[in-house]
């Protein structure tokens, strides 16, 4: 039976290879059961990796690119945050040169990269600019190399990262542009760190200082302290500075070579990103010419030039404060008006530079005669004040006159070869007794003077009322002056302006003139201070406005179009009239375009309602007219305060113009106003000119306009008219004479 054996061995064979099939089998599933797991594994590796970079390309704002050379398609992660949502992640090399790059930008970046491929770099770097979808262009930084090259060592891929740089660019930009102002400003600038050491400083610190930027580096800013302040100074601005962050004033420093100027500092600190403080910086501006300048013409605004005593302005001033000492203290002060006799005489028999000389020993024996509490002051021409304190009686303000004559009984030495006897005639007024203000104290010592002078001169008078017969004239030309508005009393009259350099008539001055029904013509020297006084000078000034607006209209409808019109205005229109209110309006019903309208204002009521009038001038500017300062020179003379004032215009005043050809004096002041007026762009006009040699010196000093009797007098509507004509038509280069 040896089938049964072979049929066993058989089955048994199938078995056994069933159950090594069956093995392999369950070594293969799970083998692939590891692969998968590996797989898995491998997968969530790859995800983190790509989240990882996710993050920090959404971190870092770059953008991840690959390049396949092979085949021309460039790869981006995260291109949607330069070029905007609907860029895509994957674009041909080519399309992306074309719509993407700007034309200005593309070969450049195609050199680029072909120098790292070839291996002329190690690094590809490239700033240029790609198109976002909104239309405009962003600057981005792109940074690669090769990743992979084949087996000639030809690149198959590069890769790297693209950064928004816009942001940056600008900041470098301001940076630059911050730069070149640091080094090109005018005023030195330092910036010092916390410790008030120096960091940095410009050129013009160097030019200011004399310390170049390598001898201060790293030094003390105190380097700079200056021995006209104190220690103690400097240690307190600088605590300001840290406390405050900032601090600016004047202050004097010290050069390099010791030498000392007066600066105006600008101290400033400097913050960071987080406002937290880095740095400070100093702006300096050396001010010393400027000071000097300023003192100068605070002394020609408050002294006379030619004496050295105070002028009109600073005796008012003194004068005020004496009144209100005195009311305080209950005692007296007296004001004694003092004129010289015959000096004229004098003056035109020996010569101008003579009655100067005069003029200044009379000061010096006036000053020599009063106490060192008193004031001497000089009005102008001849004549002198004394404002005397603390006086018991009038008798006392008497004995004070007597010594006064006395010390004028010798003598006075006006040069080595003349000894001039010359006499005082003296007014004298107190207060509280004859009056409680400064105007009516010097008028009533003016009064009294003339009285002396009346009395035979060389001699003293005290105010008393029946000296003044002018009070009932006073009050009959109150009365006269309330009717004549309502009468129609008042009219004006123009006299021209000249423009030197067009050599035509600009402009014209509208003046008051009154023509009373019961007492004829009144100068406008008595009445518009009458008028100012009782205040019917503001319906009077309100009307002169009107009238001139309407005459220039007229004017203007007859083809002056290029005309102006100057009209003087009271203290009280600036300080109780709505005075641009009614300008406006005025302006208005008339059509006259503001800028042909210039209103003036004497600098003396400028001055001394400062704050006031300030506010008003600046409301008349916003009108569009223009202002000027008239009679400049008799007053305070401040060109520096006249640089805060919105003026256009200064008038110089014709007390310096008469004497111009003759006086040295006038002629520096007159030049130094000029210059002066220019350098804060103000227009100049002379007033009071009557010679061509007048005109001839005011035209080689650079005057802008001229007006007087050389050119014409004040004329009436229809014959200002015709004159402005026929003076502009005329030929250029006559002349023309009153």
């Amino acid at each position: 039976m040896p089938a049964a054996p072979l049929a066993a061995e058989a089955w048994f064979l199938v078995v056994v290879l069933g159950v090594a099939l069956l093995g392999l089998v369950v070594a293969w599933a799970r083998s692939m059961r590891r692969r998968d797991v590996e797989d898995d594994q491998h997968l969530g590796q790859v995800r983190r990796l790509k989240q990882q970079l996710d993050l920090v390309l959404s971190t870092s704002g770059d953008v991840f690119w690959e390049l396949d050379v092979r085949t021309g398609v460039l790869a981006r992660q995260g291109i949607q945050r330069l070029a905007g949502a609907s860029a895509p992640d994957h674009v041909p090399l080519a399309k992306w040169r074309e719509e993407a790059v700007h034309p200005d930008d593309v070969e450049r970046l195609r050199r680029l990269v072909e120098r790292h491929v070839n291996g002329e770099t190690e690094l590809f770097e490239s700033e240029h600019r790609i198109r976002h979808e909104d239309g405009g262009w962003r600057w981005v930084r792109a940074r690669g190399k090769v990743t992979e090259r084949d087996a000639s060592g030809k690149a198959v891929k590069l890769g790297g990262t693209t950064r928004d740089i816009q942001d940056l660019r600008r900041a470098e930009r301001e940076t630059r542009v911050a730069y070149e102002v640091f080094r090109s400003m005018s005023e030195a600038v330092s910036v010092i760190d916390l410790d008030f050491t120096f960091v940095a400083v410009n050129s013009a610190f160097s030019r200011i200082t004399g310390y170049s930027e390598g001898d201060v580096l790293g030094l003390a800013s105190n380097l700079l302290d200056s021995s006209q302040h104190s220690t103690e100074f400097y240690q307190r601005v600088r605590s300001i500075v840290v406390r405050s962050g900032h601090w600016s004033g004047e202050m004097w420093q010290r050069r390099k070579d010791g030498g000392e100027f007066l600066s105006w500092i600008e101290l400033s600190e400097v913050t960071d990103g987080n406002q937290q403080r880095t740095h400070f910086v100093a702006v300096v501006n050396d001010i010393t010419q400027k000071k000097r300048a300023e003192q100068e013409l605070r002394y020609l605004a408050n002294y006379d030039t030619l004496t050295g005593l105070p002028n009109r302005t600073l005796l008012s001033e003194r004068l005020s404060r004496a009144i209100i000492r005195a009311r305080r203290q209950e005692s007296r002060v007296a004001v004694l008006f003092i004129d010289l006799d015959h000096f004229k005489d004098i003056n035109d028999s020996l010569g101008h530079a003579a009655g100067d000389r005069l003029l200044k020993a009379a000061a010096a024996r006036l000053q020599a005669a009063v106490g060192p509490t008193d004031t001497v002051a000089r009005l102008g021409g001849d004549e002198f004040t004394i404002i005397v304190e603390d006086l018991d009686s009038i008798d006392s303000a008497g004995r004070l006159a007597r010594e006064l004559l006395a010390a004028f009984s010798l003598p006075l030495e006006v040069d080595e070869r003349h000894n001039v006897s010359i006499t005082p005639s003296i007014g004298i007024s107190l207060y509280p007794d004859h009056a409680m203000v400064p105007t009516d104290l010097l008028k009533y010592a003016d009064t009294a003077m003339y009285q002396a002078k009346s009395q035979g001169r060389n001699t003293f008078e005290i105010y008393d009322e029946a000296m003044d017969a002018e009070a009932r004239r006073r009050a009959t030309l109150l009365a006269a002056l309330r009717r004549a508005l309502a009468q129609d009393e008042f009219r004006l009259v123009f006299q021209p302006r000249l423009s030197l350099r067009s050599d035509r008539i600009v402009g014209v001055e509208a003046l008051l003139r009154w023509r009373s029904a019961g007492l004829g013509d009144v100068s406008p020297v008595e009445f518009i201070p009458l008028a100012e006084e009782s205040g019917l000078i503001l319906g009077i000034g309100e009307w002169v406005m009107h009238e001139a607006c309407r005459t220039l209209r007229h004017w203007r409808d007859d083809g002056l179009v290029d005309l102006s019109c100057s009209i003087n205005v009271s203290v009280l229109q600036l300080l109780r009239a709505p005075l641009a209110e009614q300008l406006r309006k005025i302006l208005a019903e008339t059509g006259v375009p503001p800028g042909r309208i210039e209103l003036e204002v004497t600098e003396t009521m400028v001055m001394q309602n400062a704050e006031q009038t300030l506010a008003v001038l600046h409301q008349l500017r916003e009108v569009g007219v223009r202002v000027a300062i008239d009679d400049f020179g008799t007053g305070y003379s401040s060109l520096i305060y006249l640089k805060r004032l919105p003026i256009d215009t200064l008038k110089i005043d014709k007390e310096f113009i008469g004497d111009l050809t003759d006086d040295p004096d006038d002629k520096a002041i007159t030049a130094t106003i000029i210059t002066m007026a220019h350098s804060l762009g103000l227009h100049v006009v002379a007033e009071g000119v009557e010679t061509p040699a007048q005109l001839g010196y005011l035209r080689g000093q650079g005057c802008d306009e001229i007006q007087g009797y050389w050119l014409s007098r004040p004329l009436e509507t229809p014959q200002a008219l015709a004159f402005v004509r026929e003076r502009n038509e005329a030929p250029r280069g006559g002349a023309s004479a009153a």
